[in-house]
């Protein structure tokens, strides 16, 4: 099969069209034809090699962990999936990923695609969708009535956060350039605050939760907002500092994605009811190249919604 593969840490020209062997499904896992993957922040962190000590992979590698299409083989003790199903995941995280025409993925990390729902918006919600949802109600235990401040709104983790924090009867507060407020406004965030013009810790307060998805001083900045002895604070970037946490009594963590067939299906049921929209900024066609250009807009910390890769 046709891959996109790295053989060394590096910069985006390391991305290099390969013919690796095709995947065999194991016991209990199911190989996906794919029809669109995404590009998530991992991608390009991995390549660079700042995950290396985390991820100790022998090359060649191949990037990518989100995966939408249709599945192609199914491997023993596999009940509940069949060869023709359209399917969505997040697959564990191996060196072989989804920069490839098929990949593998254990069946209960599955799940149905919406029938109003395309491949190329299947293949956004994955990684991004995930993670905003562990990190709002599985570490986050974001109530209906609370207010909840999620950072970058517009980027792909934020635009499915503002949609699920709402739908769960949230207040949602988020920060975003002035040009993305009437699209946030839409998805569901109540309140948009421009970081470019307005520092939000200058004019929030009271906030249960927030989802931070920066770090830095941004993430130091979202402790004066949270209230005292209450609020909660969950990052998907950096270790929070533990003596601010202390000085307000709240919880403050960093948290790591857990690949989850049945959240993935929660999501799915959303999207099936409208409750929950896939936002896909930007689409590449599958190639080295293309895969190239999704990660040099990712580098950016601009693209709107998700950037997706299209299997022809």
């Amino acid at each position: 099969m046709k891959a996109v593969i790295i053989e060394n840490y590096g910069g985006k020209e390391e991305l290099k069209d390969a013919v690796v062997a095709d995947p065999k499904a194991g016991a209990g896992q199911v190989v996906v034809q794919l029809k669109a993957t995404s590009i998530n922040p991992i991608d390009w962190k991995l390549r660079e090699g700042y995950l290396k000590q985390m991820m100790d992979w022998p090359f060649p590698i191949i990037l990518g962990w989100d995966a939408a299409g249709i599945i192609s083989e199914v491997g023993a003790d596999v009940t509940d999936w069949q060869v023709g199903d359209k399917v969505f995941a997040r697959p564990e995280t191996t060196r072989f990923g989804t920069y490839a025409e098929y990949t593998v993925v254990d069946a209960p990390l599955l799940a149905k695609i919406p029938d109003n729902v395309s491949f190329e918006e299947a293949a956004s919600i994955p990684l991004a969708g995930l993670t905003a949802w562990q990190a709002l109600f599985d570490h986050g235990s974001l109530q209906a009535g609370e207010k909840v401040l999620i950072h970058a709104g517009a980027g792909g983790v934020g635009t499915l956060a503002i949609q699920l924090a709402k739908n769960a009867g949230a207040y949602v507060v988020t920060t975003a350039s002035e040009k993305n407020a009437a699209f946030l406004k839409e998805l569901g965030a109540d309140e948009v605050i421009d970081y470019r013009t307005t520092n939000f810790a200058d004019v929030l307060t009271d906030i249960d939760l927030v989802f931070d998805t920066m770090g830095g001083d941004i993430q130091k900045d979202s402790f004066q907002v949270l209230k005292e002895g209450t609020g909660r604070l969950i990052s998907i970037v950096s270790e929070p500092d533990q003596d601010l946490a202390k000085a307000k009594n709240i919880l403050a963590k960093s948290i790591w994605l857990q690949p989850n067939g049945e959240q993935l299906q929660k999501i799915a049921d959303l999207m099936a009811s409208g409750k929950v929209k896939a936002v896909v900024g930007e689409t590449f066609p599958f190639s080295a190249k293309g895969v190239y250009d999704a990660h040099a807009l990712s580098e950016t910390h601009h693209a709107k919604g998700k950037i997706v890769v299209r299997f022809e």
